[in-house]
C-alpha cells in the first residue's frame, strides 16, 4: 500500500486489532502517520510488532480490556489517551460469532455477542466524543457487515447487533452533522478472518468436503464475485473516510460485498 503522513499528529484505537480485519486497518493507520492503540485477544506482541513495522513516525500500543464490561472499556479509553492523546479515529471493529437455530440459541451466547459487537461501541464512542468534540474533529467507523443490512438463517444475535451498529450509525452521524466529527459504519461481506475461517471448517466437516472446496462453497453461495474481501480493502476504505474527502460521508452503510447485496 502506497501511503503518506495524511493521519501524522492524529491518534487512533481500533478494538479487535490483533488479527484480520482490525489489524489489517491499524496497519494502514499506521502507515499513514497516526499513533496507534491496539486492542484485542491473541498474539498482542506479534500484532504491536507488525504494526510497529509500518508505521511512519506515530506510536504503537496495546490496551486490552474484556469489551462486555463497561467499565474495562473506560479504563482502555483512558489508558489509550494517556498513552497516545485524545482518540481522533475510533475503528469499533471488534466482533465475535454464534450460530445456531433462535429457539436454541444460548443466552449467555446472545448476550457475549449483542455486548462484544454492538454495545461496546456505544461505550467508546459515548467516552471518545467529548474529545473530538473539543478538538471539532474526528472520525469514527463501525465494522458492522453485510449482515448489519441483510440477514441469514442461525445468526440472531449477529444480525441483530450488527443491525444495531448500523442504526447507531445513523444516531451518532446526525447528532455530529454540525461538526467536523463524522460517523459511519463499513460493511463487509465475506472475509477470510479468523471467524470465518471457523465457519469455513465447520462447513468442511458438516460437508464432508476439503478446506479448499469449503471455502469455495461459503463465498459463492453469497458472493457474485467468487472473491472473499480482504482486510486491505477495508483500510482503504478507511483511510478514504479519514481524508478530507471524506467530510460529507456522513450515517453512511458501506458494503464492501462482492455484488452481495445487488441480488
Amino acid at each position: 500500500m502506497t501511503t503518506t503522513d495524511t493521519l501524522a499528529d492524529r491518534s487512533a484505537l481500533v478494538t479487535g486489532s490483533t488479527s484480520g480485519i482490525g489489524l489489517g486497518i491499524a496497519k494502514a493507520l499506521a502507515a499513514a502517520g497516526a499513533n496507534v492503540a491496539l486492542n484485542g485477544f491473541g498474539d498482542v506482541d506479534a500484532a504491536v510488532a507488525e504494526v510497529s513495522a509500518v508505521a511512519r513516525g506515530g506510536r504503537v500500543v496495546y490496551v486490552g480490556a474484556d469489551l462486555r464490561r463497561a467499565g474495562e472499556i473506560e479504563t482502555m479509553m483512558s489508558e489509550a489517551r494517556e498513552q497516545i492523546g485524545e482518540i481522533d479515529v475510533l475503528v469499533n471493529n471488534a466482533g465475535i460469532q454464534h450460530v445456531a437455530p433462535l429457539d436454541e440459541f444460548p443466552v449467555d451466547k446472545w448476550d457475549d455477542v449483542m455486548a462484544i459487537n454492538l454495545t461496546s461501541a456505544f461505550h467508546t464512542t459515548r467516552l471518545a466524543l467529548p474529545g473530538m468534540r473539543a478538538k471539532n474533529w474526528g472520525r469514527i467507523v463501525n465494522v458492522a457487515s453485510v449482515h448489519g443490512l441483510v440477514a441469514s438463517a442461525n445468526k440472531s444475535a449477529y444480525v441483530a447487533a450488527k443491525h444495531g451498529l448500523v442504526g447507531l450509525t445513523k444516531v451518532t452521524a446526525l447528532e455530529t452533522a454540525k461538526s467536523r466529527v463524522t460517523c459511519n459504519a463499513i460493511c463487509p461481506g465475506w472475509v477470510l478472518t479468523p471467524l470465518v475461517e471457523a465457519q469455513v471448517e465447520a462447513r468442511a466437516q458438516h460437508e464432508g468436503t476439503d478446506r479448499e472446496s469449503a471455502k469455495e462453497s461459503l463465498v459463492t453461495e453469497k458472493q457474485p464475485s467468487g472473491e472473499f474481501v480482504t482486510p486491505d480493502q477495508l483500510a482503504r476504505l478507511v483511510l478514504f473516510l479519514c481524508s478530507d474527502a471524506g467530510d460529507q460521508v456522513r450515517g453512511v452503510a458501506w458494503n464492501l460485498d462482492g455484488g452481495w447485496l445487488a441480488q
